[in-house]
């Protein structure tokens, strides 16, 4: 499903520029007189990038998505370029060579990465948004064609001075990532000459990747064009954003669950989830601004982190998903009812928890308890119990030796274990299993 002008919110006429640089989306930029003009003009096309190196985008790309977002709602026009040539080389790391996935699975990612993207923009009205991919024009270019239109118009000595290459002369790189920052330069050329785009924007650690494409279309007698970048999204203690032990936090609903990225925002630090907010939020400076008060005041409530994770849920994954995992929340604490969570969203909380699969149900509560690894012996599952503080499926166990009966698991295979208020875990029994016990 793609997004139409009428699921906008109304546009506001203040300055945009003022906007993002109140939100902090802008880290450099080319020439601000001309950046100020342009963004608070009628309306440009401009473009932002995404390489498919994986799969899925993560949430580390929500900063690119929400920013083109929030540029189209001003009444700019979108294009976003997957790219299914510049994903075959790879933009240089600082640490070491990347591995060169084979063309055919970038072929399948770059695909997967545009459907993923349609959601986010309109694309109807006068500044409706288009995907492009870079590989058809880069696929089209011989070499002797690369060398002599695109590579003549680059100095060595400043693409030497490029950080990332500079960090890798001593270990070494390769011509294929060192040329990349001409495959991304000619990626501007093109838009402009194409599509007439006046403007890119990228993370800061594309600063010299874009630049270059600004000077670019300029040595082939274009432009003028314009560029900014935005940070790159931190946690206050210097780690990288989006990353847990597991590895990213994925926008594909099938490498992150809908309620494992809702938790993700509800844990926020309270150090960052003013600047999330203001980064990635499309509530008013108001609303924002009370709610960092209201964090500073009583940040007990989590009231930020709440309307954070709902509103970015609710963008990623849509209003019915984020029914579920609100609701979800709420049935595993016993605040309603388990019966009305569906099976991939109560597996998908219980797996977020710690999900104990078991071959059979135990002979009575106590044994479950102590699986599950909601208490350490037989004997403490035996005094939670008798003092009333364990639950099955949110009803109180009041016998220890009490059996589990397989009619009680939920969709056929799942039982919710609580101790007290707050500590639960998950039991998922075989059903085949569960069936033969009835």
């Amino acid at each position: 499903m793609t997004v139409t002008d009428s699921t906008f919110p109304p546009v506001r006429r203040d300055s945009l520029t003022d906007d993002l640089r109140w939100r902090g989306l802008l880290q450099d930029s080319t020439d601000p007189d001309e950046l100020r003009s342009l963004l608070d003009g009628p309306g440009a096309a401009f473009y932002v990038g995404f390489d498919p190196t994986a799969p899925s985008l993560h949430v580390g790309h929500l900063m690119q998505v929400t920013t083109a977002r929030r540029l189209q709602l001003a009444g700019h026009r979108p294009l976003l370029l997957v790219g299914g040539a510049t994903g075959q080389i790879g933009d240089p790391k600082e640490s070491a060579e990347r591995t060169l996935n084979p063309p055919e699975v970038v072929a399948s990612w770059v695909q997967r990465i545009r459907d993923q993207l349609a959601p986010f923009l309109s694309y109807t009205g006068n500044h409706a948004a288009r995907l492009v991919n870079n590989l058809d024009w880069t696929g089209e270019m011989s070499v002797v064609e690369f060398l002599r239109d695109v590579g003549k118009h680059f100095p060595v000595n400043r693409m030497l001075a490029r950080e990332v290459v500079r960090a890798r002369l001593e270990s070494g790189i390769s011509f294929t990532e060192f040329s990349y920052q001409l495959l991304q330069a000619n990626d501007f050329f093109e838009l402009h000459r194409r599509h007439g785009c006046q403007l890119q924007f990228g993370g800061s650690d594309q600063w010299g990747n874009i630049t270059a494409g600004v000077d670019y279309v300029r040595r082939r007698g274009l432009g003028p064009v314009q560029a900014f970048t935005t940070p790159l999204v931190t946690k206050s203690d210097g780690s990288k954003f989006g990353k847990t032990e597991g590895g990213a936090i994925w926008l594909d609903p099938e490498m992150t669950s809908p309620y494992a990225f809702y938790q993700f925002w509800i844990n926020v630090d309270d150090r960052d989830v003013g600047r999330y907010l203001r980064y990635f939020s499309f509530r008013s400076r108001e609303e924002l601004e009370e709610l960092e008060k209201e964090t500073a005041e009583r940040p007990a409530s989590r009231a930020a982190q709440r309307a954070l994770a709902e509103e970015l849920t609710t963008l990623v994954h849509g209003e019915r998903e984020m029914a579920q995992v609100v609701a979800a929340s709420q049935a595993l604490f016993g605040r309603g009812s388990l019966d009305e969570l569906s099976a991939v969203t109560l597996r998908a909380a219980l797996t977020e928890a710690g999900l104990v699969r078991l071959d059979e149900l135990p002979d009575d509560v106590a044994t479950l308890f102590k699986e599950s690894g909601l208490v350490p012996s037989m004997k403490e599952a035996r005094r939670v119990i008798a003092e009333g503080g364990a639950y099955v499926n949110n009803t109180r166990v009041v016998e220890a030796d009490a059996g589990v009966s397989p009619a009680e698991l939920l969709h056929g295979r799942y039982l919710v274990l609580r101790r007290g208020k707050r500590s639960f875990a998950g039991v998922e029994v075989d059903v085949l299993t569960a069936e033969r016990q009835v």
